[in-house]
């Protein structure tokens, strides 16, 4: 990663800054937004009970912050296009830290819910951050500047998993949403205290509607946003109910529950950092046939480590390390496609990634009292394979993109 501490200079035609500072407070940023987003996946079993609604209905709290941040993220977005990117990130950081606010008091159901749109519209934050990262480095080290963006990501599953559940089962399950507010806002003092009040964005001052319709129009652009879609229907039809899952396949403490939860996590890290690697020196297309291809195979191997926690965990470090490292590679594509308008871009295939979240809990919710939560690996492995064959399809179509020249 020591290639990311070149300066660069920001597109507004400031004074250079130094990449892997702001990198490294995106990274952390992105932390505090996944640990709030996904917090509650392994809370769902408590909170259900504390609000008086099914495992199911708690689950509508995934797809509730998922669609938020679909479909309302890029409209934000769009009408912010010509503020400075501290005052959007400002903002955002503001809306996600009162929406957790507002699940953490929440009396009911829909209040709840409420609150995980406002935290959806706050994650706008992700694909602004990520604009900016990439203008901070040289083409070569594009994925592995991402990858550190989105390391944060994959860092919330090894912190607010475990420790969510731990927290959550033994002093309830508003103490770690209250958490995540707390530390929302010191991300926002953060935000505030370190980045310029003049940083700008890939093709900010052109405003992101800018050649939208052609952009939506690219054949290729459509096969990349899709494959994201299918490939999160994958991942969270299983992980939006990972707390049942893991109890049906195996049961365990919330000790072991805890300790499996970091341990998947910390496979996930690894993972983002090897994607981003393995973009960098291979190519987004070879990187993604092998993560994909590996996904596929642990969706089919899940449900048969019924009873054998090694088996079990085996295979979610195995899922854990092919399921995370795609975004780096996905986001690689979409910049080399339309670099001009590189965070709406980004800010679209973040929206495949939420409605791929909520499809995928949805899916889940409605099959789960129907098949039982250790069948829906099944389901997930039919999304799985929808993905790889529109990495196929896009294959078909035209080379890939040489991967990056590797620098000393």
């Amino acid at each position: 990663m020591a290639a990311v501490t070149n300066p660069a200079p920001t597109p507004s035609g400031g004074a250079a800054l130094p990449a892997l500072p702001l990198l490294l407070l995106f990274c952390g940023v992105n932390l505090v937004i996944g640990s709030g987003a996904f917090i509650i996946s392994p809370l769902l079993a408590p909170l259900a009970e504390g609000l008086g609604v099914g495992i199911a209905g708690a689950g509508q709290a995934v797809t509730a912050y998922a669609l938020s941040t679909a479909v309302l993220a890029p409209l934000a977005l769009a009408a912010t296009a010509r503020w400075p990117r501290r005052r959007v990130m400002l903002a955002a950081l503001a809306l996600f830290a009162a929406g957790n606010a507002v699940c953490a008091l929440a009396p009911g159901l829909a209040v709840l819910l409420a609150g995980r749109v406002l935290m959806g519209v706050g994650a706008v934050f992700v694909p602004v951050a990520a604009g900016i990262a990439v203008t901070l480095v040289e083409p070569a080290r594009r994925g592995q500047a991402l990858a550190l963006v989105f390391l944060g990501m994959s860092l919330s599953y090894v912190v607010s998993l475990p420790l969510g559940a731990w927290l959550g089962f033994r002093y309830g399950w508003r103490v770690p949403i209250a958490g995540a507010a707390g530390l929302a806002l010191l991300a926002l003092a953060a935000i505030a205290w370190r980045v310029p009040r003049s940083l700008a964005a890939a093709g900010a001052e052109a405003g992101p509607q800018s050649n939208l319709g052609a952009l939506l129009r690219q054949p290729e652009v459509l096969r990349v946003l899709a494959t994201t879609l299918a490939y999160f229907t994958a991942i969270f039809c299983v992980f939006s109910y990972i707390g049942p899952v893991l109890q049906a396949l195996v049961p365990m403490s919330s000790g072991q529950m805890s300790l499996t939860l970091m341990l998947f996590g910390c496979s996930g890290v690894a993972g983002t950092l090897i994607g981003g690697a393995a973009n960098d020196r291979w190519g987004p297309r070879r990187s993604l046939w092998v993560q994909m291809s590996v996904l596929a195979l642990t969706m089919a191997l899940l449900p048969l480590t019924a009873g054998h926690w090694p088996a079990l965990m085996a295979v979610l470090l195995a899922w854990g390390t092919a399921g995370f490292g795609m975004m780096a590679p996905q986001q690689s594509r979409l910049a080399a496609l339309a670099p001009a308008q590189a965070p709406l871009l980004f800010s679209f295939n973040s929206s495949m990634l939420y409605f791929g979240t909520a499809s995928g809990a949805a899916i889940g919710g409605a099959l789960a009292p129907r098949l039982g939560f250790i069948h829906l690996p099944w389901v997930g492995l039919v999304a799985a394979l929808l993905a790889l064959l529109m990495l196929v399809a896009s294959a078909w179509e035209g080379p890939q993109p040489a991967p990056s020249a590797p620098t000393a």
